[in-house]
């Protein structure tokens, strides 16, 4: 019986650790896909620029999250109201705790790398870092074609590895005091993520300005539209697919050392989640974001990022909704995206692919949503402390409003002191030309799709 038990453990941790794996490279998806959408929404002059904002956003954030990032989720969790916790009731959270395992040096080196009893933190870090990246990336779309390379990369540094940790650690962890005292519930991490980086973008593009030629002397915008629209749709399509393995990672397995329950899989609150509650509302909510999309405006553009914002709208209850409340609330969330945008357009924010409105306002709406249809439900498992409060509505609307401050803060600061410093926008006359013929050793078309010279 004991070899029987150790042998089930064993295959337990080894389809954990499978499962987990798998998750990064589903994830990497999202990168392919945020390249195609951002350079197929840029104009021909500008789209090799674009890209390489992209791959070093998901470069430097990576690594950042590695020496830094990884060490604020595990020890900031009840920051500010007591900064030297110890571990909480699952042991998990701490200064100490995460000096011992989530710094690359001394002791906690023993942790990472080639640590063959270890199958675990590699995969679980992974799974974070990927995370992280995304939030940069979703913030590099809406600032395209006048932002400065360096400038850009320290902006997805603090998004990508500070920022949204901090989030995550209050919001998105079994002792984060915004759990536990509020009952904040965000499994697909819609306001955790998608929230802080579309609120982020939206203070830096405050700062930020304008694409030369977006506005008239009257206030009213000019479309300016990218080069492929098709790319564009492909790639949106494409970060669909890296979302299941986004929201797989939301998971705990079932398992010795995987979930708070022996033989059920948990949401990282330890609350009961299932793959195929995922199978059934994932599909429901992008398919129920296109036709609101697609009723309101018949724009394919509009269609595919109302499949993203239809996800978004659902991920904090897709452990709590049945497929008929996603397929309404996503279809709302396709429905307005588009007269959103519109709104802040109309108060002179250039958001270039509407990343404010998709991943800030929806994500927000979503977390808000929750409040109302999933209000009195346990917001921890069977390990909850006695007087954890439970999902209410106020504690969403409130962790609304931190997950907001937790983006346009950092964003706003840090871009105000990167334009100071002229280290933010890309002079006009550089605009004008194009980014690529100035700044990139490489054409996008050598043969020449359009003149640069021909654009605005």
């Amino acid at each position: 019986m004991e070899e029987l038990k150790l042998a089930q453990q064993v295959t337990n941790t080894m389809f954990a650790e499978t499962y987990y794996f798998l998750t990064i490279p589903l994830m990497m998806l999202i990168h392919a896909g945020f390249l195609a959408y951002e350079m197929g929404a840029t104009r021909v002059k500008n789209v090799l620029s674009s890209g390489i904002k992209n791959l070093l956003a998901f470069a430097f954030t990576i690594v950042t999250f590695y020496f830094f990032g990884w060490w604020f989720y595990w020890a900031l969790p009840t920051w500010p109201m007591d900064l030297a916790a110890g571990p909480g009731y699952m042991e998990i959270s701490g200064i100490a705790y995460a000096n011992a395992i989530a710094l690359p040096w001394g002791d906690s080196a023993q942790y990472m790398g080639p640590n063959m009893g270890d199958h675990a933190s590699g995969v679980f870090w992974g799974a974070f870092a990927l995370f992280a990246a995304t939030t940069a990336s979703i913030a590099s779309g809406a600032l395209i074609e006048r932002i400065q390379t360096v400038g850009f990369v320290i902006c997805a540094i603090v998004l990508g590895s500070f920022a949204w940790v901090v989030a995550a650690a209050w919001g998105w962890h079994a002792d984060g005091w915004l759990v536990t005292e509020w009952g904040f519930h965000d499994f697909g991490a819609a306001g955790l993520v998608h929230a802080v980086a579309g609120f982020f973008a939206l203070g830096v593009l405050i700062n930020l300005g304008p694409r030369v030629g977006k506005f008239n002397a009257d206030g009213s915008a000019n479309h300016i539209a990218g080069h492929n629209m098709p790319s564009t749709i492909v790639g949106l399509m494409l970060i669909i697919v890296g979302f299941f393995g986004f929201l797989m990672a939301c998971i705990i397995l079932p398992g010795e050392g995987w979930s708070w329950y022996g033989d059920a899989g948990t949401t990282i609150y330890g609350t009961p989640m299932t793959l195929s509650a995922l199978a059934f509302n994932i599909v429901m909510a992008v398919s129920g974001g296109i036709i609101g999309a697609w009723i309101f405006t018949k724009d394919p553009f509009w269609m595919m990022s109302g499949a993203l914002a239809g996800i978004i709208s659902v991920a904090s209850g897709l452990d709590v909704y049945f497929p008929a409340h996603v397929f309404l609330i996503a279809t709302v969330a396709g429905i307005i995206i588009k007269p959103c945008a519109d709104w802040l357009e109309a108060r002179g924010i250039d958001d270039a692919v509407g990343a404010v409105t998709i991943h800030g306002t929806i994500g927000l709406f979503g977390v808000i949503v929750l409040g109302i249809f999933g209000s009195g439900m346990p917001g921890l498992g069977a390990y909850a402390p006695e007087g954890t409060v439970a999902m209410s509505f106020v504690g969403q609307v409130f962790g609304s409003i931190i997950m907001f401050l937790l983006g346009f803060v950092p964003g706003y600061v840090v871009s105000w002191i990167l334009n100071k410093a002229g280290m933010l926008r890309i002079p006009d006359a550089v605009q004008i030309k194009g980014l690529d013929p100035v700044k990139v050793p490489a054409q996008a078309y050598p043969e020449g799709m359009t003149s640069p010279e021909s654009e605005n």
